[in-house]
């Protein structure tokens, strides 16, 4: 994984440990261009999980935002998902 990507995960796991009390619901933001199979595999990480998921396709209807409310037991939890989407699902923007 490039060095960047790790300091990013690194930095983002500080922040949630310095502003949230865990576990808590947390709010995932990614973005996909608009495809069925791709909003589904994300969808599909997230399955199982009580999350509840909303999609807003984008003005022109080229990209889809899937933003999925979720409990997540700790920063290194909220993490994991993040890199399983990235590995998963090609070309999604995380935000």
């Amino acid at each position: 994984m490039p060095d960047k990507t790790e300091e990013f995960y690194k930095k983002l796991k500080s922040q949630l440990e310095d502003t949230a009390l865990w576990p808590t619901t947390y709010l995932y933001k990614f973005i996909v261009k608009t495809d069925a199979v791709k909003i589904k595999q994300v969808e599909g990480i997230f399955n199982n999980m009580g999350a509840v998921i909303n999609t807003k396709a984008s003005k022109n209807g080229k990209y889809t935002s899937v933003s999925i409310n979720v409990r997540m037991k700790n920063p290194d939890a909220v993490i994991l998902k993040y890199k399983e989407v990235a590995e998963k699902v090609e070309g999604v923007i995380s935000l």
